[in-house]
């Protein structure tokens, strides 16, 4: 059984500002099995964003995996893609993260060699 999103995304807020970084909830989704995307401003002017990651890119037994779909974008580009999700899943979850660091502290799938 995995947790469900909105608890999810209220501990990962509730770290995030406790360490210092700027998080809110951008967008609420379904509160049980909506999908959740973390959008990450750099404070540079450039953002990353991470999605769930493909079932198949998981190990078994995984909890939450994500995957890094872009990395140091233009902001312009973040925003088209999530507006381009909503569009499809109006369930989806946005988190909003600023932060200077490279580790949002979620677990990332590694590209394979």
């Amino acid at each position: 059984m995995s947790l469900r999103s909105d608890i999810w995304c209220m501990a990962f807020v509730r770290r995030h500002n406790d360490l210092g970084n700027m998080c809110v909830v951008a967008r609420r989704g379904d509160p049980i099995a909506g999908q959740i995307f973390i959008a990450v401003d750099h404070l540079d002017g450039t953002n990353s964003l991470y999605t769930p990651a493909p079932m198949l890119s998981r190990d078994e037994g995984a909890g939450l995996v994500f995957q890094r779909r872009f990395n140091h974008a233009e902001p312009a580009k973040i925003r088209e893609r999530i507006e381009r999700e909503v569009d499809f899943d109006p369930d989806l979850w946005v988190l909003s993260l600023d932060m200077r660091g490279e580790d949002p502290g979620i677990e990332v799938t590694r590209d394979k060699p």
